[in-house]
């Protein structure tokens, strides 16, 4: 199939108050493809998805979403961009005073004119899309880590975006329940044709969800290895590249 990028980063340079982070990095993400960033810590993962759902500005460069670039866009033009992405992060950051129900009906009451009766239908759905739907009337408080993830995923999916972007997804959750979120995850690929771009440092997760994937590197401050996991495990001759696929010890640290 040949390659149709709904994203693209192009000369992206970021960072903090003059703390270069990353420097003149590209890449694309292809339409329906699931895609991580990885790295270690400190190599500026969060930020890197932070600039691209367009909560930071960068220091230079582009990201372009379907074409539009979500840094210079202004008014109604920003707002058509951020209808097509929804964002879970690592929290999960429900809102603890609402149900379930009224945290995923939240997005419809901010931006469209749907009378209640539709907005509750629809977060319904959203619910049951994510094995949720028993649920609609318990706090977060009520429920699971595992669910409350779930539930943010279906908040995010609520005004029915093209993109979403998870923020270290399995953070917190023990191997069972991330496995679960991982079958989620490619469910909804697959069905509803969702690209999701994906921050995290969980190897089996990122074996079992990703088509391809970046390594970003704080020593270089840019991308050191762009696809298949499985592949650059195996044959890449960068050898913090294999160390980190390997879970392997640097040399350098004995």
């Amino acid at each position: 199939m040949p390659a149709d990028p709904i994203i693209s980063v192009e000369h992206l340079t970021a960072g903090y108050e003059g703390n270069v982070l990353m420097r003149d990095i590209n890449f694309t993400v292809n339409r329906g493809e699931v895609f991580v960033i990885l790295g270690g810590s400190g190599s500026g993962k969060s930020t890197l998805l932070k600039h691209m759902i367009g909560l930071y500005q960068p220091i230079a460069g582009s990201i372009l979403i379907e074409g539009d670039d979500i840094v210079t866009a202004e008014g109604a033009a920003r707002r058509a961009i951020l209808n097509k992405i929804g964002v879970m992060y690592q929290s999960g950051a429900l809102f603890g005073s609402m149900t379930l129900l009224e945290n995923v009906r939240l997005p419809l009451e901010e931006y469209t004119a749907l009378d209640a009766a539709a907005m509750d239908l629809i977060a319904r759905m959203k619910l049951q899309l994510v094995g949720l739907d028993a649920f609609c009337g318990h706090m977060p408080a009520e429920i699971s880590g595992g669910m409350q993830k779930r539930a943010a995923i279906a908040r995010a999916m609520a005004l029915d975006p093209m993109i979403l972007f998870l923020d270290e997804p399995s953070a917190g959750l023990d191997p069972i329940t991330s496995v679960e979120l991982d079958q989620l995850i490619l469910r909804l690929a697959k069905s509803l044709r969702i690209t999701f771009v994906i921050v995290t440092h969980e190897l089996a997760s990122i074996y079992t969800v990703s088509d391809r994937v970046i390594m970003l590197d704080k020593r270089t401050k840019g991308i050191i290895a762009e696809g298949d996991p499985k592949v650059l495990r195996d044959t890449s001759d960068n050898p913090w590249v294999r160390q980190f696929f390997r879970r392997e010890v640097a040399a350098e640290a004995a």
